[in-house]
């Protein structure tokens, strides 16, 4: 129903299953605890996809890295992605969604005790510019009007800020792109958003 955008009621949602809608209300409490639950699952597998990045002795290719798996997540599951930053629904577990962002914060971190980042630079603050950047693109890809290629934009935008962080602007770039480098192009099978009906 995301996927074809039809309005997601309770009607609507148990058509055809053989169920009442008072089965949304027993294991969701209602519509609000099925949006809640759905959100929940989006960071789940967020968090799966940045788990499985295997850290490297690179921790700026592994920011990079981090950075391609929250696209490809938003790529795999861009419904759920729209679903995931709708505000108006709270998750039932915020460690989840913080999680996600830790993951950055520890390599930055890394980046830090290896010299590649400045002493003074706040793990959490860089983390954060580094995810807007991600969900930025994410936004305009995923689930808005800019074509795949667009993703490619990264690399200059991660470069710069990694660098302004105090990186060496060759050995950022070399670093970003063996982390981004994990974005796969664009499948057949599937469409850009501006090409759906």
């Amino acid at each position: 129903m995301l996927r074809t955008r039809q309005p997601v009621t309770l009607r609507t949602l148990v058509a055809g299953t053989g169920v009442s809608t008072m089965a949304v209300y027993t294991y969701f409490g209602g519509m609000d605890g099925l949006w809640r639950a759905l959100r929940q699952e989006g960071f789940i597998r967020l968090a799966v996809q940045l788990a499985a990045i295997k850290m490297s002795a690179d921790p700026v290719r592994d920011l990079a890295a981090l950075g391609a798996a929250y696209l490809a997540n938003a790529m795999e599951n861009s419904d759920l992605y729209r679903v995931m930053f709708d505000a108006g629904f709270d998750l039932e577990d915020t460690g989840a969604a913080d999680e996600t962002l830790h993951h950055l914060v520890r390599a930055i971190d890394r980046a830090k005790a290896n010299g590649r980042f400045r002493n003074e630079i706040d793990p959490l603050e860089l983390a954060t510019q580094s995810w807007t950047i991600g969900h930025g693109l994410a936004s305009l890809v995923a689930t808005g009007p800019l074509p795949h290629q667009t993703l490619a934009h990264g690399v200059p935008m991660l470069t710069a800020l990694f660098t302004s962080a105090g990186d060496e602007p060759d050995r950022c770039r070399r670093s970003v792109e063996r982390g981004w480098g994990r974005i796969a192009p664009a499948r057949s099978g599937s469409r850009d958003r501006r090409d759906r009906p």
